[in-house]
């Protein structure tokens, strides 16, 4: 596990103050609102508990182009074309319509932090918002500044987001696990190396869920995600390396969000994990973290250009979100179905899957879920929704 490098002794000073923007959470949905902030001149503070790219909690993977797109293509370890499946009753590879590449987390942080202009970052945990929250659904004073609360002091911003993960901590109540709609997910990071991107769908090894195999280089990200929160994953990851020959060494997981959440309340923000902006079935939550955060990012830059209010921003984000909730739902469905399927039909349904024809259709209307061309739109532009972007 990392150690947590919040500041200590002398170097550990009071944190107050004003800032137009405060961004809780610096990972991928946090410092990617603040780079749609750069050279907007907005004062934006990012605080987290653990120091930029300091804490990796998942395979780190994205479709490539979502990388390079954002520039930060020099963060790839790895990119596959290809995705093999093995099933207790067959093994099927599936070409993909477009790549999937494993990166560096450390490495991809830093130069997401290198394009956040002129933010400000400090390590500090944030604890929640002083004093009581507007009832959900509530309209906010527009001059109302917010108070959030650090372990290091309380600071305050008229503009909120909480990129904090699936605890949703300046919300009304985070997940309770194993309580709430939750995966976990858990893998180790043995040394080695190997060119095939790999899944495992067999009830031998969770019986809702799926293990990988992800080669990054010079390590392996072998791992084991279940849909049920109840069902342990640490020894079915360990069976898992064992069965591949690798030892089970790094070890890093977190819990996964599952559901689509509301993604504004009581005149905040959220985004990445906090508002379950995690893909059901896939548990791929990287680049949605990407798209949703531009698509708040710029709407924080249209406030702080003083071409929209708060509630304005709050209003278009929110119904944003919600234009996707059908699309989440339907994954959800599916998630749900797969671990009633039969083991032995899942050979013949994953062989039908295979063919070209299927494999490009699919793959790319879940691309379509959050588009990579998403990062290329002009900053001050209304952002495309899904079937705009489809289209």
């Amino acid at each position: 596990m990392p150690v947590r490098k919040t500041k200590r002794g002398a170097e550990r000073t009071a944190l107050e103050g004003s800032w137009d923007v405060l961004i809780c959470g610096a990972s991928f949905a946090g410092l990617t609102v603040a780079r749609e902030l750069a050279g907007s001149g907005a004062r934006v503070l990012i605080l987290d508990r653990y120091e930029i790219g300091e804490r990796q909690t998942s395979a780190c993977g994205a479709p490539t182009d979502w990388l390079l797109n954002l520039g930060l293509g020099d963060s790839i370890r790895q990119t596959f074309d290809e995705l093999d499946f093995h099933t207790p009753y067959t093994d099927k590879v599936m070409r993909l319509p477009w790549s999937f590449s494993v990166f560096d987390y450390p490495l991809l942080c830093e130069l997401l932090w290198e394009q956040c202009g002129e933010a400000e970052f400090e390590t500090a945990k944030v604890d929640g918002l002083e004093g009581e929250l507007p009832p959900a659904g509530s309209r906010v004073d527009p001059n109302h500044v917010f108070a959030v609360k650090t372990d290091r002091g309380t600071v305050s911003a008229p503009l909120v987001v909480d990129c904090l993960g699936w605890r949703r901590v300046l919300g009304a109540g985070g997940y309770q696990p194993p309580d709430g709609p939750l995966s976990r997910g858990l893998e180790v990071h043995p040394g080695g190396q190997a060119d095939r991107m790999e899944l495992w769908i067999e009830r031998g090894v969770v019986p809702a869920g799926y293990g990988w195999s992800f080669p990054a280089g010079d390590e392996l990200r072998v791992g084991v995600g279940s849909f049920d929160p109840r069902f342990g994953v640490k020894q079915p990851t360990v069976e898992l390396a064992e069965r591949l020959e690798l030892p089970p060494d790094g070890y890093q997981g977190n819990w996964i969000p599952h559901r689509l959440r509301e993604s504004t309340e009581s005149g905040i923000f959220f985004c990445g994990d906090s508002a379950g902006h995690c893909l059901p079935l896939t548990a791929e939550g990287i680049r949605t973290a990407f798209y949703f955060a531009i698509a708040a990012g710029r709407e924080l830059r249209r406030v702080v250009d003083g071409h929209a209010d708060r509630e304005a921003a709050l209003e278009r984000y929110a119904a944003f979100n919600a234009d996707h909730r059908w699309q989440f739902e339907w994954l959800l469905r599916v998630q749900k179905l797969i671990p009633r399927v039969p083991p032995r039909l899942l050979a013949p349904t994953l062989g039908a899957m295979a063919h070209d024809r299927f494999v490009r259709w699919s793959f790319e209307h879940y691309l379509n879920i959050a588009h990579p061309d998403f990062a290329l739109q002009p900053i001050d532009s209304a952002p495309l929704g899904p079937a705009q972007l489809a289209a």
